[in-house]
């Protein structure tokens, strides 16, 4: 990667690049709950948790839930 290259793998900046809270968030995911679920036990409204999850999806390169849930247990968040 060049100095001029601002594009960044999320791949390699793994866990790192989460916040305290979007690693909780994600751990979460790794359960079988729904947003409301995560969003109840962590005293936040579903939308903010829906904000986190999307945050972590970019930051992680995922799309989908299962996708997050492979990639935290590849990392050894749960």
């Amino acid at each position: 990667m060049s100095m001029l290259d601002t594009t960044v793998d999320p791949h390699i900046l793994g866990a790192h690049s989460l916040t305290r809270r979007e690693r909780v968030v994600l751990a979460e995911l790794t359960e079988d709950v729904t947003l409301e679920d995560i969003a109840t036990r962590l005293f936040v409204t579903r939308n903010t948790v829906k904000s986190q999850v999307r945050s972590v999806y970019r930051k992680i390169g995922v799309s989908t839930r299962a996708e997050a849930v492979a990639w935290a247990e590849a990392h050894g968040i749960r």
